[in-house]
Parts: structure tokens; sequence; C-alpha cells
């Protein structure tokens, strides 16, 4: 079993290293998603039923069953060694933030970033005023997009054009592989324009109607919330 306490947050084998508190269904797309890029996770929850379903899914991922709002638990268990923390909890929203707290302020805490979930504006209010970096909110975000942007911090995450616009970058969808942009007509199936498109270093901006999407490349598309939300999961 790996001794996570004893990995500075940098040097865990030289990849890079997360925990995340709460395995439920947002904290699990968070870790698949970051285990699938290459990354270690640590995952900690109060619920054993819940570690167990997640060994089973990938018995790979380091997982235990800590009281997240048990500092010393949650030291020994080496969370608070690592960089990067999602607290993917959300009720009781007392725990959410006192984990919050203590990965950000606990007795020789290591961690750099919190990323947190919230339920409502008083919960997110709650989180920033306790220390979280970042808050997010399912519905606004999905495990698995968080996971994504995490693993690739240097990549366009997302740039707000205004109250209802946005251009993201975004895998090529498994339903999209093979298919021209032609074929495919965004504008008209989706409501979204395609800036760019192609591997992540040689991105085509302004891509030809006859270029094939293939799998592992890079969209950089532009629309509403709505519309970008609704295109397919990769």
């Amino acid at each position: 079993m790996n001794q996570w306490w004893q990995w500075p947050a940098d040097q865990a084998g030289g990849r890079a290293s997360f925990a995340v508190i709460g395995v439920g269904r947002f904290g699990s797309a968070v870790i698949t998603e970051l285990v699938r890029c290459g990354a270690d996770v640590l995952a900690v929850d109060l619920n054993q039923r819940a570690i167990d379903e997640l060994r089973q899914i990938d018995p790979s991922i380091e997982a235990r069953v800590v009281d997240c709002t048990d500092e010393e638990a949650l030291r020994a268990a080496g969370v608070l060694d690592l960089d990067t923390v999602v607290v993917g909890i959300s009720e009781p929203i007392e725990a959410s933030i006192t984990a919050t707290l203590i990965c950000k302020d606990g007795e020789g805490t290591r961690v750099r970033q919190v990323i947190a979930r919230a339920t409502s504006d008083l919960h997110e209010k709650m989180l920033r005023r306790v220390g979280a970096d970042r808050v997010v909110f399912p519905s606004k975000m999905q495990g698995q997009r968080l996971g994504l942007e995490l693993m690739r911090p240097n990549l366009l995450e997302q740039l707000r054009l205004d109250d209802r616009n946005s251009i993201e970058e975004i895998r090529v969808p498994s339903a999209f592989v093979g298919r021209t942009l032609r074929d495919l007509n965004l504008r008209k199936t989706h409501n979204v324009s395609v800036l760019a498109a192609g591997p992540s270093q040689r991105l085509t901006v302004n891509p030809p109607a006859s270029q094939v999407l293939q799998a592992g490349e890079l969209l950089v598309v532009m629309g509403s919330a709505a519309a970008l939300e609704a295109l397919p999961p990769e």
C-alpha cells in the first residue's frame, strides 16, 4: 500500500497527485478522470460502502475510510501532504466547510489549492470565507470536466465572453471521431461555432469543413453555456 504521508505533493513518483474528499457521484467522476489522465489519487470518505464501491471500479486507487472533520485523521491519511484537494462532499455543509478549513489552515498542511463543491450561494460564501480557492457547482461543472482541467492546467479552460456565452476547449467526443466538421455541422446541430481543432500542440485555427476529427484531439468551441454543456460527453 502506498505511503501517501511520505510523498511531497510534487514528488509523488514524478506524477501529479491529488486528494479527493467524498467519493459520491461528483467525487468519483473527478477521481476517474484524474486516474485516466495519469495522476495519483488518494480518495477518502466516511462511508465504508462508498470506498468499497470505488475499489471495485478500480482496485489500484488508494481509498480509505476517513472522517474529514478530524484533522488528525486527515493528516494521518496523507491528505494534508498533497498539493491539491478536491472537497467533493456537499452535505452536511458543516463537514465540507470543516474539511476545507483543515486543508487550508491545519497545522503543517502542504495543501496549496482547495477546490470545494457547493450546493447554494450561501454555502459558496462560507467555503470561500474559510479559504477555498475555487468553488464549483455540480450543475455548472461536472466532475469529469474538473478532473480534466486539474490535469491540464496550462491549456484553455474557459473564457467567458458575457453572462451567456463562453469559449471552451474540450476533447473530441467519441461521437465525433472519424467525422468531418462538414458532416457534424455543429453550428446547426448544437448551436456552437468551432474556432480551432486538432492535436493539442498543432491546433488548426478556423479549420476547414473537410477536417476529420480524431480521438484524443481537441476542439475549441464557442457558444452559450447551455449549448456547450449539451455537447456529447467524451
